[in-house]
């Protein structure tokens, strides 16, 4: 994929799974388990096509996250964590 087509597949996979941009892979597991309970074929058969698009939704998501690559940095922690006890917790 090319960069505009993969941040228009994340935008509408977060859009499908109704998760805001900043979010946890946990979150976005929660989401995708709620939905599928939700909108399973075997419980909704007149929302077939809603499963499928929940799924490729989170293979999309997934994906970007396995592929994604992190940095360790202090100054990332920071960002993450701007209290000075977290970054303490993570340095090497």
């Amino acid at each position: 994929m090319t960069d505009e087509k993969s941040v228009k597949a994340i935008q509408h996979a977060l859009k499908v799974l109704n998760l805001p941009a900043f979010v946890s892979f946990k979150e976005i597991k929660q989401r995708y388990r709620n939905l599928s309970k939700k909108f399973h074929p075997d419980l909704q058969s007149e929302e077939k096509h809603k499963m499928q698009e929940i799924n490729e939704a989170y293979f999309v998501l997934k994906s970007y996250i396995e592929d994604y690559r992190f940095t360790f940095s202090k100054e990332e922690i920071l960002k993450q964590f701007p209290q000075e006890q977290h970054a303490s917790k993570f340095k090497f």
